[in-house]
């Protein structure tokens, strides 16, 4: 009788289908090629380069060093880690609805009748099993899988960000390296064209006025040397919080600034939906929601639970697991809404549009991934242009300040043609850092824009679910 009572249950539980619909995943716009790769060529291709540590493909020691304290140290990234491994409990709190509850209890009560005292010994046992016939808790298990997927993919994100932030940081660093050593090179100068002046004003041949034109130029330049120290240590103070450590325990010796320009083959825009954590996350949100709509439309089917009690009570102790003593029942239960005033259609209703909302997020963090991978290549391309044109006016700058120079040493100019030539091409040189800087910094939003070299794979797998009932 009691095998009789559980086995049609039990066999529903097995065979019966899940709610909702099966997830799948929609399409989102991909073109067949990035449009800024037409007569485009990466400075120097790494595939060999270990894609974990993309910033390798700069050959920075420091650099390196700075950024591989970022997955252990970074507190964002260590917060993202914490959430995920909360997701991943959540998963295990899911599947444990899967599966039936047991409890067991003792007891002993002592109570008298009209002088006689009796003792009773209890040992109680009970089960119940919420049997998932219509799926509603396999829907929640792989909505919360889905769930510890995306929390997955956003720490792979933070990390990817803050090792972004991190060698920009770094690179803005080196170019200030870079400036005062090109503003120390420009004091030299200035102090040999002040002395130059200051020559020729003892000789007679030109007035005090250059002199004082020289002297006011050299304090000029030396006062812009002075500054370089202020932005420069803002940004170790940036790096060292990206570390984890605290601005007074990080100190960056000075270096000078790549003057190559590696990046990472682009790829095809295919390729890069497996390739961005942040695409990842977007998803794997698709599934979780979709899963949801299964958990709200399960709702309206009857919540079936089976549930077992088996007892010993008597006395004395010694004797109370007697056959005679025992007590036992089995129960199965079936529970359906018959009126909530619409809450269970709104319920789905709302999951279905927050399905819809999830569709459309993904589709637009594709969308948005094409345009920045487009922007950076599309900078390169053009700084890459616009450094090329600035190098020759630099030089063109130099050699016309050398000539300018030996006119006034002739006695054909006057200075202030030198002061414009000497502030023309600080100008220019600057504006040649400056574009060196620009085009690091598009290089790590190219491979930031990539994802990295980070691929899907490696997202935890779903997590197999196995039916308690099944050997």
């Amino acid at each position: 009788m009691r095998i009789a009572l559980i086995y049609p249950i039990v066999v529903l539980a097995l065979t019966g289908c899940t709610a909702g619909p099966d997830y799948k995943r929609p399409d989102a716009a991909k073109p067949p090629a990035f449009k800024e790769l037409d007569g485009w060529k990466p400075a120097r291709p790494a595939d060999a380069i270990d894609k974990g540590a993309w910033w390798s493909i700069y050959n920075d020691p420091e650099l390196d060093r700075l950024e591989r304290m970022v997955a252990v140290s970074n507190q964002t990234v260590k917060a993202a880690e914490a959430n995920y491994r909360y997701a991943t409990a959540l998963v295990a709190e899911a599947r444990a609805s899967l599966f039936p509850t047991a409890t067991v209890s003792t007891g002993a009560s002592r109570s008298g009748t009209g002088g006689r005292n009796r003792t009773q010994y209890t040992a109680t046992g009970s089960a119940t099993w919420d049997v998932d016939v219509w799926g509603r808790i396999r829907r929640q298990v792989e909505s919360s899988t889905a769930a510890a997927q995306v929390s997955a993919a956003d720490l792979a994100n933070a990390t990817l960000s803050a090792q972004a932030a991190l060698a920009v940081y770094y690179f803005d660093l080196r170019a200030e390296d870079a400036l005062e050593d090109l503003l120390r090179e420009t004091v030299a100068a200035d102090r040999r064209a002040l002395q130059i002046a200051e020559n020729q004003y003892r000789a007679g041949t030109h007035s005090s006025v250059d002199y004082l034109t020289a002297l006011a130029q050299l304090r000029t330049t030396e006062a812009q040397l002075i500054a370089v120290g202020v932005q420069r240590h803002q940004y170790e103070h940036a790096i060292a919080v990206l570390t984890g450590q605290a601005p007074s325990d990080l100190s960056v010796g000075r270096a000078p600034l790549a003057a190559e320009i590696p990046v990472v083959p682009a790829g095809i825009p295919s390729a890069l939906l497996e390739r961005r954590p942040d695409i990842a996350a977007a998803e794997r949100t698709m599934q979780q929601a979709n899963a949801q709509i299964g958990v709200q439309i399960a709702g309206y089917y009857p919540d079936i639970s089976l549930s077992a009690v088996g007892e010993y009570a008597g006395q004395p102790l010694a004797q109370l697991f007697n056959l005679s003593n025992q007590i036992w029942s089995l129960g199965a239960t079936g529970t359906e809404s018959l009126f909530n005033g619409g809450l269970r259609s709104a319920s789905v209703s709302a999951a279905r549009a927050n399905y819809d909302a999830a569709v459309a997020s993904y589709r637009q963090t594709v969308l948005t991934a094409f345009q920045q991978v487009e922007d950076a290549l599309s900078n390169l391309r053009i700084l890459e242009q616009e450094q090329a044109a600035q190098a020759i006016a630099t030089a063109a700058t130099q050699r016309a300040l050398e000539a300018t120079l030996n006119a006034y040493k002739a006695g054909t100019v006057a200075y202030t043609a030198v002061l414009t030539e000497q502030t023309a091409l600080l100008a220019n040189q600057q504006s040649a850092l400056a574009v060196r800087q620009s085009r690091l910094v598009a290089s790590v939003a190219l491979i930031q824009a990539l994802g990295g070299g980070w691929p899907a794979g490696d997202l935890p797998a779903k997590i197999e679910v196995p039916n308690p009932l099944v050997p």
